[in-house]
């Protein structure tokens, strides 16, 4: 069996090779996948992962709630901090130690990027799975929010 670059070349586009590895024994050659992933095997995994991050922040504190919403742009620790304040009406107060402990938290778990914007600001961003971290939450909020109002008058 001879392994060609056209029989790569038909492989359909939507697989993914991570590895492929040949082996000649005694005039036979052994295609061997270590590992073929193809699109639909990627998405789950994608969907269980993020699956695992809503699980973890859902519901969110309101200190993650707040650094996240502060990164509608990408912002370096002192601007989340002075951003929550400005947004709250200084009724949040974020120190130094709760705001660089949830940012690693999330860094660590893929809601956040961080980079460096070549004046020594570690810069921080959110990615897609923050984002749609944060519509869950802005989804959960809005139906607490709903049935509030719809409850409300029941507690006066």
């Amino acid at each position: 069996m001879q392994l060609g670059k056209r029989c790569i070349s038909h492989l359909p586009i939507f697989k993914f090779i991570l590895s492929i590895i040949l082996i000649k024994v005694d005039k036979h050659v052994t295609l061997r996948y270590s590992r073929i992933m193809t699109y639909e095997v990627r998405k789950d995994v994608m969907r269980m992962k993020f699956e695992k991050v809503l699980k973890k922040y859902l519901p969110m504190t309101e200190t993650a709630f707040y650094i996240l919403l502060s990164l509608t742009k990408p912002r370096h620790g002192y601007g989340i901090i002075k951003h929550v304040e400005e947004i709250t009406s200084e009724r949040i107060r974020l120190g130094s130690g709760t705001i660089y402990g949830t940012l690693n938290k999330m860094q660590r778990d893929g809601i956040i990027t961080v980079f460096s914007d070549g004046k020594r600001k570690t810069i921080y961003e959110i990615t897609e799975t923050g984002k749609g971290l944060m519509l869950a939450e802005m989804n959960r909020l809005k139906e607490l929010h709903k049935n509030t109002l719809k409850y409300e008058e029941a507690f006066k």
